[in-house]
């Protein structure tokens, strides 16, 4: 059980990671922690944002929309590999998930299919969403895969967490598909690799 970092934590851990970083105005406070709790944390959940053109994908994820307001997420990886931070607290990103995925994702376990939604994924996860249409054919650049494991491997080294603590939207919430065009085994493969 972990608290989360503080926000200037988060930043240094991502900068000490060797990511290139873009604050987005008052990212620190920008939150919707009167909906709920923001901990305690237990992983990371990586995204796709089903959109085009960094600029409106940050704006996106940091504005939401009128039924999904922002933050979406902690950090937009955008597909030239910068980590723009657009909230911290607690997000609007991964949703009602699987209690028994939570639990193999504390045990750092293999995880068990996600076909329960019942557990607020909102509290206990760090989000990254990734600037990618999600149709299986807009390309992953490898400065984006970079930055998602770059990123994902911050976050577990502060928390001392392994690559099992890192899983996708489609590992947690039923009916979801991202990310798609890479494997989740493939990006736990790379971040293994790194926190050696």
């Amino acid at each position: 059980m972990a608290p989360p970092m503080s926000a200037g934590e988060f930043l240094q851990a991502l900068q000490d990671e060797g990511l290139t970083v873009v604050e987005v105005g008052d990212w620190e406070h920008h939150n919707r922690d009167h909906k709920g709790p923001w901990g305690p944390v237990h992983g990371v959940v990586i995204h796709h944002t089903v959109t085009s053109g960094s600029e409106r994908t940050v704006e996106i994820c940091r504005d939401g929309f009128a039924s999904l307001p922002g933050p979406l997420c902690h950090g937009v990886i955008t597909k030239d590999g910068r980590v723009h931070l657009v909230g911290y607290g607690r997000a609007n990103h991964a949703g009602l998930g699987d209690d028994d995925v939570l639990r193999a994702v504390i045990a750092e376990k293999r995880l068990p299919p996600d076909n329960e939604a019942n557990t607020d994924g909102n509290r206990h996860f760090y989000g990254f969403e990734c600037e990618n249409l999600g149709d299986g054919e807009d390309p992953w650049p490898e400065e984006q895969l970079d930055a998602i494991e770059k990123a994902s491997a911050a976050v577990c080294r502060v928390h001392g967490w392994t690559e099992r603590s890192v899983i996708g939207h489609l590992e947690w919430q039923p009916g979801k598909v991202d990310p798609r065009g890479f494997t989740m085994d493939s990006m736990r493969a790379r971040i293994e690799e790194r926190l050696k």
